[in-house]
């Protein structure tokens, strides 16, 4: 596996983590509807997160969540419409993003929270 995949895949493992510590059930991870893929779908009280992770491993490109297009905003909405219809949920829906990225030896995670509100 190519270098790139495995840091995207610590980054979703990481960031699984990192809800479960705040309170979140993990519903799924890696869900797929068509050409969309949703990293992690998570619930708190009466909230659907519907996450998308970006892990770099370093900043010097932009931030991780400067690289959420539109594009990919609106396959996640056609695939979140699937998901919620499919599992008949009364819930609200909320896009967020983790961001995660290398410091030193550590990483650094970020969850914006509503990240997509403004499309």
């Amino acid at each position: 596996m190519a270098d790139h995949n495995e840091l995207g895949k610590l980054g979703e493992e990481l960031a699984v983590e990192f809800l479960r510590k705040e309170g979140y059930a993990i519903l799924e991870t890696n869900w797929t509807f068509h050409k969309a893929e949703i990293d992690i779908i998570a619930q708190k009280e009466n909230i659907l997160a519907i996450v998308e992770v970006k892990t770099r491993s370093s900043l010097d490109f932009g931030l991780p969540q400067d690289f959420v297009k539109p594009k990919k905003i609106q396959l996640l909405v056609k695939a979140v419409n699937e998901y919620v219809i499919s599992k008949d949920l009364d819930i609200d829906v909320r896009f967020d993003i983790i961001a995660v990225h290398k410091e030193g030896k550590s990483f650094v995670i970020e969850h914006l929270i509503d990240a997509f509100y403004h499309f």
